[in-house]
């Protein structure tokens, strides 16, 4: 039985995959307009997040704050 892979790891194989097993190759891709180019080394996005002024974090919050008041249930 095979080991079943999370998403993440799954890109990582098809992108070693595509590029003949070469690792070099995935770091090398052309293929940017590719929808898992972003995720080809088994890795999120996340770390733009701390690239994030203080001023842009304060008004993420701000916005965050603001939908879960909108998802929150009207009490009766």
């Amino acid at each position: 039985m095979s080991e079943k892979l999370s998403p993440l790891k799954t890109i990582r194989k098809y992108c070693l995959t595509c590029c003949c097993e070469s690792v070099v190759e995935v770091r090398l891709c052309p293929a940017k307009d590719c929808a898992l180019y972003a995720y080809r080394f088994g890795k999120t996005g996340r770390s733009r997040i701390s690239k994030l002024t203080e001023e842009q974090k304060e008004a993420s919050g701000e916005r965050l704050a603001k939908w879960r008041e909108t998802r929150k249930p009207k009490s009766l």
